[in-house]
């Protein structure tokens, strides 16, 4: 087996049964794309324990930037007399930068990972109903918590599956290379 068609099988049955538990006994806590999300960052980190050590601590910084980010946007004042596209650029500009900057911090410097958590909290903040009502909500309303939560469960899928993929390949001589 090639360790594509084991990774297929351990990303498959993983994925499924994610899905399962984020759709029903977890529905409405955590989110099943942020999960996938976080869960193909850990592959572009080069996965074992270095891409989990890059992806989780990234997302959440991402997380959290964007939390902050909207925060000032929607209650900064300065979009009623800015006008709401300017401050909101203005904010992002600022957000990101600083996220960027964070970089030089060794434990953030996966800078797509960041992204990917910015990149995906923002986007539950703004679709959720009461998104960007529950910033500063310490639960699982959270866009910034839920967002995160389900990043570093991502990226632990990630881990689980690339570890079941080499236990498919096994070390047997009909093992065929990748």
């Amino acid at each position: 087996m090639s360790l594509i068609s084991a990774l297929a099988i351990s990303i498959g049955v993983l994925g499924g049964i994610a899905t399962w538990a984020f759709l029903g006994p977890l529905a409405g806590a955590l989110q099943i794309w942020a999960a996938f999300i976080a869960w193909a960052c850990f592959f572009h980190c080069g996965g074992k324990e270095a891409g989990l050590k890059a992806t989780i601590p990234a997302t959440i910084a991402g997380a959290i930037m964007a939390g902050l980010t909207l925060i000032a946007v929607s209650r900064g004042g300065l979009g009623a007399s800015l006008g709401l596209p300017v401050w909101a650029g203005l904010c992002v500009g600022v957000g990101v930068l600083v996220m960027i900057l964070l970089a030089n911090v060794p434990a953030l410097g996966a800078i797509p990972a960041m992204v990917y958590g910015f990149a995906a909290t923002a986007a539950q903040a703004l679709m959720a109903a009461d998104g960007l009502a529950n910033l500063t909500s310490p639960g699982l309303a959270n866009p910034v918590v839920s967002i995160a939560a389900s990043m570093v469960v991502g990226a632990i899928l990630g881990y689980v599956s690339e570890k079941v993929a080499v236990a498919l390949l096994g070390t047997g001589p009909a093992r065929r290379p990748a």
